[in-house]
């Protein structure tokens, strides 16, 4: 019986996020030979020949000649000739699509590739590149249950992956997880910069900030409580804690957070419709 190891796997673009996936998928036991990466700069395809002894090719058609899956890892302003270009291989082939590619409907992906193509579009985040990512998927609807279950196999093997129902919604897991990371880095700026504003040194204001940073996320990704129970959990009636927390409400900082989210699930919808037209 086929496994998700025995399935072979071709990837179109050789950038960081297709490192990180091919990486990933190593990492799991997915052996090196059933790889493919195919990208037009030979030193790309030489540094991750080097780094992961995978099959290379500057032909896209011909890396996919035998793939079961073909992830498109390719740049969206070029996806739409790059998707062209292998279009008679998919057809010929009948692989699962999967397509990172950032603001490419699955009706455009179709109209490329075929409307009988199996096409599951994602949307990952950078921490996949140290295989800790949250990806956001969607299954066109002739995406059977083992290529679902494929699709997530493979995704998995740079961090974390949910599911939504509606393709609009890879809209709002790109304000999440997509964009997410610069939230997140954004607050540790502020907050190593306030550190030193109080005195502490310029490592250890780093350091502290960072590994608190660390420590909150493993203890909300590791609880059975959720991140409010965890949060009054340590917020004593009259504390240090405490008065943080009101300075930041007062702040309005539910209603930055809500405002910045919808900015960038717009933004997203915005860029979709661009490079659409």
């Amino acid at each position: 019986m086929n496994t998700m190891k025995d399935k072979k796997i071709a990837f179109i673009g050789a950038g960081n996020m297709a490192a990180a996936l091919i990486k990933g998928l190593i990492q799991d036991g997915h052996p090196a030979e059933n790889i493919t990466a195919s990208d037009p700069d030979q030193e790309k395809l030489n540094l991750i020949s080097e780094q992961t002894l995978v099959h290379v090719n500057t032909d896209n058609s011909a890396a996919i000649a035998d793939a079961d899956v073909v992830v498109i890892a390719v740049k969206p302003q070029i996806i739409a000739a790059v998707a062209s270009g292998i279009s008679a291989a998919v057809a010929e082939r009948r692989p699962l699509v999967i397509s990172i590619a950032a603001g490419i409907p699955t009706s455009h992906l179709h109209q490329w590739l075929g409307e009988a193509t199996a096409i599951v579009r994602t949307m990952p985040n950078t921490p996949a590149m140290l295989q800790a990512g949250a990806t956001g998927l969607f299954a066109a609807a002739n995406v059977d249950a083992e290529q679902h279950s494929l699709a997530e196999s493979i995704m998995r093997a740079v961090g974390l992956t949910i599911w939504v129902e509606q393709e609009s919604l890879i809209d709002a897991v790109t304000a999440v997880s997509g964009s997410g990371p610069a939230y997140f880095f954004l607050f540790m700026e502020h907050m190593i910069r306030a550190a030193k504003s109080l005195g502490l040194p310029d490592e250890s204001a780093h350091l502290l900030t960072l590994q608190t940073a660390l420590g909150a996320s493993r203890m909300a990704l590791e609880s059975d409580d959720n991140p409010a129970t965890l949060r009054a959990r340590v917020t004593s009636p009259g504390g240090t804690t405490e008065q943080a927390i009101n300075a930041f409400e007062a702040g309005g900082l539910e209603q930055l957070v809500m405002d910045a989210m919808r900015a960038a699930r717009d933004r997203s919808i915005e860029l979709s419709s661009q490079i659409q037209d």
